[in-house]
C-alpha cells in the first residue's frame, strides 16, 4: 500500500480505536476493499492527517456536517471517536446548535439524540 494509506490507516487507529478497525477489517471483502482504501488514503490519510487544525475541531465539523447531511448512521462512530480526538459532550452539543441554526431542527434534534445515547453507552 501507498504511504498515505499507511499514514491513514494510523490516525484511523488513533481515531476510531484500534477494535473499530480490526472489525471493519475483518469485515473487509474483495468488493468493499477499494472503497475501503480510498477511506483510508482520502478521508484518514489526507483530512484527518493535516495538522491544519486540530482532532478536537475535526471531531465537531465532521459531527455537524454528518447532521446537517442526514449521515446518522456515522454519528455514534464519530461520537465514541471523541474520547480519542478531545472533543467533549458540549463540544458536540456546540456544534448540533449550529446544525439546527443552519441546518434545520430536526436533524439536530435527531443527532443529540444519537449522541445522548452513544454517550450514555460509553459511561457505562
Amino acid at each position: 500500500m501507498s504511504e498515505r494509506y499507511d499514514r491513514g490507516m494510523k490516525v484511523r487507529r488513533e481515531v476510531l480505536g484500534d477494535a473499530h478497525v480490526d472489525r471493519a477489517e475483518l469485515a473487509k471483502s474483495e468488493i468493499d476493499a477499494p472503497f475501503q482504501a480510498l477511506i483510508t488514503e482520502g478521508a484518514w490519510g489526507t483530512v484527518w492527517a493535516s495538522d491544519a487544525i486540530t482532532r478536537r475541531e475535526r471531531s465537531m465539523i465532521t459531527l455537524a456536517l454528518l447532521a446537517a447531511m442526514g449521515n446518522f448512521d456515522e454519528i455514534p462512530m464519530h461520537v465514541r471517536a471523541c474520547a480519542n480526538t478531545g472533543a467533549t459532550m458540549r463540544d458536540v452539543m456546540e456544534a448540533f446548535q449550529h446544525v439546527a441554526v443552519y441546518c434545520g431542527v430536526p436533524k439536530a434534534n435527531h443527532a443529540i439524540k444519537l449522541a445522548k445515547q452513544t454517550f450514555a453507552e460509553m459511561e457505562r
